[in-house]
Order: C-alpha cells, then structure tokens, then sequence
C-alpha cells in the first residue's frame, strides 16, 4: 500500500513511541543504488519502537523491522474497516505461537539458533519458556544442557512450550524431551474465532476499558500477587493492550469488579486472556460482555480474527467460549526440565 507522504509539501516523521499501538504508514530508506537511495513503505500496526529499531506488523501478520535512522516519512492512519466474516483469518501454527509471544511478551530473551528463551521473573510459564521455532543450531543435547544453564542462572525451573496438532505440530521434538527426561505438563488449546460475532453479542455498554490495568482490575486478577512487577509488565505489554472492567455493585465499599478481561490488538488478530467473573456475579453474560467489548475496540483497530488460550482441563471456559464461536487451531503443552547440578 503505497501512501502520498509529499501532500503536505516535505516528508516529516510525524509519529513518536508515544503511538506504540496504533496503524501507521512509514517510508524508510531501504538501500543506495548509485548514489541515490531506494525507498520502501510499511503499512500496519506500530508494535514496538524501542532501542531505535521499530517493528511494525502488517494485516497478515507479517512483522516488519525498521531502524529509527532509516525513517524520512511516517504517520498516523486510519484504521483499516475489519472484514466482517464469519471465519477467523487463516494462520498457521507457528503464526499464532509467534502473535502469542508479542501479546504476552517476556521481559527478557535470548536467542538459540532459531529458538527463544523468554524470562519474566516467574510469571506465567509462557512468558518462562522457550519457544522452539525452528533449529536450534546445537544438537538437542546440548540445547537442553543450555536452557537448563540459562534459567537456571535465573532461579526459574526450564520449559521448552511444544505445539502439537496441526501442520506445524511438533511431536518429534516433544518425544525427544521425553526421552531426555524432560516431563509434560500445563496441556493447553489455542483456540480461534471470527472477531466480528464476538462484538455483536450483548452487553459491552457496561463495559470499561482503559490502556493500563489499574489498583481494581488487578486486585480482581488472581494472579498478580504472586511476582508484582514482573507481572505488571507482561500485562502491559506488547502490542495494543486493552483492559477491560465491569464495576461491581459495591465498589465504593471495596467489593472491587464484578469481571475483567484483557486482549492484545496484534496486525489482524486480537489475543484475549484474564478474563475474570467475580463469583457472586458469574452466570449474567458478564464475561460475554466482557469478550465483546475488547472485541469491538479490537475491529476498530482493523483485526478481524480472535485467539485465546485455555487449559484443556478447564471445561467450563471451553463450553463458554464454544458458545462464543472459538473453535480449536491446535493444542500445546510444556515439558520441564531438571535444573542443573547445583542450579
């Protein structure tokens, strides 16, 4: 998609990190063909802009890196219409896992080979595992001898998350962890629907939403008090991050919401996760309408596909959310390594 930068006379960088989250257009110096330079154009959202490199992701999905220096011309533009269909997007396995990361990020990572060791300080084994996409580079023993050395330098137990089912499915990897002693645990669907039916159903006008999870929707979190800041920070961020919140009834006496819920905005996909019903509010659609507040925020934004990720052993979300259209793209699971001698 090709965008008239000149209309305003001069090219100008008329975006800041401040727009981290919203679709922009940007113009970037790709290469200098004899003397002159060559320019190319990416359109989508502003994912990241941090250490003078931004990443913005295209509708497919597709994520482009672009240095700070290389910028002559970037803005704000309107977000694209979502198609409303009645069909999630299509996207593989590995697209999915790669959105998840963004939309649950790590705070911090390293690479091995084509693998990504993600740490956050304990919080969520998907933050705390190594995400195997691709050859690691080393035989599997030695990968494993490494992981163990790096979350262990970090006091964190090391997880390798393996996808199963699917055209990306990766079983052998998983067989082989076994063989090494490497235990299965945490077993998960990554389930997808149409983002559009979820924003139709009743309910959102109760709904608040704000860009930061404030003292209330965390307090309704059952999981926030195990890390504190390390939990702060994967909630906020990654891309386009929307919370969610329904007052209770008794807020002003310190009963806190009567539900929450939190979805990442990622290119054509929103990620949907802590959604919450209080339990003397539960069974009056407040999680619907949870689901499809964010949801509509999230067609404003141009997605058009949801995702979300739920235990396989939690029947009562998997009956929730069949009736909400999810249906499953593929399972996973973690498998758990021993520490180090001496870690």
């Amino acid at each position: 998609m090709s965008m008239d930068f000149t209309a305003g006379g001069r090219l100008e960088v008329r975006i800041t990190p401040s727009d981290v989250g919203k679709r922009v257009s940007l113009r970037r110096v790709a290469e200098i063909v004899e003397g002159r330079p060559v320019f190319a154009d990416a359109v989508g959202i502003l994912t990241s802009w941090d250490e003078g490199v931004l990443i913005v992701t295209r509708r497919d999905g597709e994520t482009v890196r672009i240095a700070e220096s290389s910028l002559v011309a970037g803005k704000i533009v309107p977000d694209a219409p979502a198609r409303r269909g009645a069909r999630a997007p299509r996207a593989t396995a590995r697209e999915l896992q790669e959105s998840a990361s963004r939309c649950w990020p790590a705070q911090e990572t390293a690479r091995l080979g084509a693998w990504t060791l993600r740490a956050a300080g304990g919080f969520t084994r998907r933050a705390n595992s190594v995400l195997p996409l691709g050859d690691p580079g080393v035989p599997l023993t030695e990968a494993v001898a490494r992981i163990a050395r790096w979350y262990g330098d970090r006091g964190l137990p090391p997880y390798v998350q393996v996808t199963t089912g699917g055209e990306d499915s990766d079983e052998t990897l998983a067989e082989a962890l076994g063989g090494l002693g490497w235990t299965a645990e945490g077993h998960a669907l990554l389930r997808t629907a149409a983002l559009a039916p979820i924003a139709d159903l009743p309910g959102a006008e109760a709904v608040h939403l704000s860009r930061e999870a404030d003292a209330e929707w965390l307090a309704r979190y059952h999981r926030t008090g195990d890390v504190g800041d390390a939990a702060l920070k994967v909630l906020g961020g990654g891309p386009s991050v929307w919370f969610a919140t329904v007052p209770g009834e008794g807020d002003s006496a310190g009963a806190g919401p009567a539900a929450i819920g939190r979805c990442a905005v990622d290119g054509r996909f929103a990620s949907f996760g802590a959604v919450e019903v209080a339990p003397d509010h539960r069974r009056r659609g407040l999680a619907r309408a949870v689901m499809a507040a964010l949801a509509r925020k999230a067609l404003d934004e141009g997605a058009s596909g949801a995702y979300l990720q739920v235990e396989t052993d939690n029947e009562g979300a998997r009956a929730l959310y069949d009736r909400m259209g999810f249906t499953t793209h593929h399972a996973y699971h973690y498998r758990r390594g021993p520490l180090p001698a001496g870690g």
